[in-house]
């Protein structure tokens, strides 16, 4: 299959341009900056550069031998891409007088060069960057220019191609159009990569590694790990077994409603109460990070204890999807948080690691529930966290504490399911294309609160204390914050603007109904800086 090759240089937005070109039904494969494959792969048709926190005159920057694709394939810089082409190639990069950061706008553009072809005159685009290039190699000719950034686009005849500015974010208004040029025009890219096609490639491959061995998945009652279910399911049929931990701090009433949707499924799963262990092994500790690794590991534990049932299983399979991977250790080495399904897996694990979505993102992961026929309420589920309510909690984890965000967390995601709104226009849209359904009506589509958002969840900020009154009398008890963002691969988020009349409701009914709680707060951080979990 067709493929591009993103070679990541530390970058944030690495994952973007990714779904940038997944978005124009392209496979994509993103290697660390110095893993480029080696030999001749007929399958790669092109090569972009990411951005890095680096400038290329540090000496622990980055760096890879632009021989191995230059002159082979088409290739694109990006931000540092570009200033690393030129540094590399005989040009001239330099410290900028200031940061050229934010919105920028290109004020000359070449667009008979087929990287521009149908750009407007002046094209708004984001920059980011702390160096700038002065000079260009020889051979290259600049193909854009903005008011302050001279060589923002240049270009040689050996199919090299490179911009200061990025391209994949949403603040470049013409990005898209930029990247569908490179890789569709330039790279020719023949768009066959879908969800059908991940599907049976996917099936294949499964077939494959996994042989005739037995594999043990972990179940979560996410998508993530549902999907992966379906898809090992249709692979190696009864050979795969399903296990499905309750830790103790699930949603509520969650693990019979897992259960009974994955009979649904036609799934062998085994449901496994391992409360005790969780929670004997969680007391006392308040470190997220500590937290996230011991429920990694104890998950880890109850696995290899029921493998020992199942003689035969030789594989772990894991819902693991690429944000997991990106936000546990990126390329620059720095972890953002560590992942159950990617951290704390303890050396002595005796199962091999099968991980059918990792490269996915989880609006793609969607897209493949629908194409494998999964019913709906399943797919469109909000992403959960595998350590489950132990991140929501700030502090120490106990059976109380659990039980009392369970219940306000009841109270607030019924309610988001329960609260219906009509859209309209370009937000009809935003929804209607992530695969949410329903129907237009005079130009109008009636959904739930809980099917605009992208995850919700209530934290319990059990190290705070407030004061209250409740029946003229006084109170000390804990607050809780509710969370709620928009976003459409989890790598960047945005507050959701509930309605106030929704909040009072959902804030007057937690404090009234769940016992410990007299204070209701709404975090309205975006990610980043924040993280979408508080822990």
């Amino acid at each position: 299959m067709q493929k591009i090759i993103i070679l990541d240089f530390g970058s944030q937005t690495t994952q973007l341009i990714g779904r940038r070109v997944r978005e124009l039904d392209t496979f994509c494969e993103i290697l660390p900056y110095n893993k480029y494959p080696k030999g001749d792969d007929a399958d790669v048709i092109g090569v972009i550069l990411s951005g890095s926190p680096y400038s290329v005159h540090d000496p622990e920057a980055f760096k890879v031998d632009l021989s191995q694709f230059v002159g082979k394939v088409p290739v694109l810089g990006i931000c540092y891409g570009a200033q690393f082409i030129s540094h590399t190639l005989g040009g001239k990069v330099e410290k900028a007088d200031s940061r050229e950061y934010g919105r920028a706008h290109l004020e000359t553009v070449d667009t008979a060069n087929p990287l521009f072809k149908g750009f407007e005159e002046r094209s708004q685009v984001w920059m980011s960057h702390g160096d700038t290039i002065t000079a260009i190699p020889g051979d290259f000719k600049v193909i854009g220019s903005t008011k302050d950034v001279t060589n923002a686009a240049f270009w040689n005849q050996k199919d090299v191609w490179a911009v200061q500015f990025h391209p994949e974010v949403f603040h470049s208004v013409q990005g898209s159009l930029l990247l569908k040029n490179f890789v569709v025009d330039i790279c020719g890219s023949k768009q066959e990569w879908s969800a059908a096609s991940f599907v049976d490639t996917t099936v294949a491959e499964l077939k494959q590694q996994v042989g005739n061995d037995r594999v043990i998945l972990g179940l979560s009652g996410g998508v993530d790990s549902s999907v992966a279910a379906v898809l090992l399911n249709r692979a190696i049929g009864d050979r795969l077994t399903c296990i499905f931990v309750d830790h103790g701090m699930l949603r509520k009433n969650e693990f019979q409603q897992v259960m009974d949707d994955y009979k649904v499924l036609g799934l062998n799963v085994i449901g496994v109460d391992a409360s005790e262990k969780f929670f004997a092994d969680l007391e006392g500790v308040t470190e997220p990070e500590q937290k996230r690794k011991i429920i990694g590991r104890d998950f880890v534990e109850v696995f290899n204890a029921e493998a020992k049932k199942i003689t035969d299983a030789k594989w772990l399979a894991q819902g693991t999807i690429y944000p997991d991977r990106i936000e546990s250790l990126n390329i620059t080495g720095k972890v953002i948080k560590s992942h159950h399904n990617v951290g704390g897996l303890p050396k002595e694990m005796h199962l091999q690691l099968c991980e059918p979505l990792k490269w996915l993102f989880k609006d793609e992961v969607r897209r493949v529930g629908r194409q494998l026929g999964m019913p709906e309420h399943l797919i469109t589920r909000h992403p959960f966290p595998g350590p489950g309510l132990a991140v929501r909690i700030l502090g120490d984890i106990t059976r109380e504490k659990v039980r009392i965000l369970q219940d306000a967390d009841d109270i607030y995601i019924r309610g988001l399911r329960n609260y219906k709104v009509k859209l309209s226009g370009e937000e009809a849209r935003k929804v209607l294309a992530a695969g949410v359904p329903a129907e237009m009506t005079d130009g109008e589509i009636e959904v739930s609160l809980y099917d605009q958002i992208w995850q919700a969840g209530a934290i319990l900020l059990s190290t705070v204390r407030s004061v209250g009154v409740m029946g003229d009398e006084r109170t000390y008890e804990n607050p809780v914050a509710l969370r709620a963002v928009t976003s459409s691969d989890a790598m960047t988020a945005d507050w959701a603007h509930l309605p106030y009349d929704f909040m009072a409701k959902v804030s007057n009914e937690i404090i009234n109904k769940v016992r410990g709680v007299n204070r209701v707060c709404y975090d309205i951080s975006s990610k980043p800086p924040a993280t979408i979990e508080w822990e």
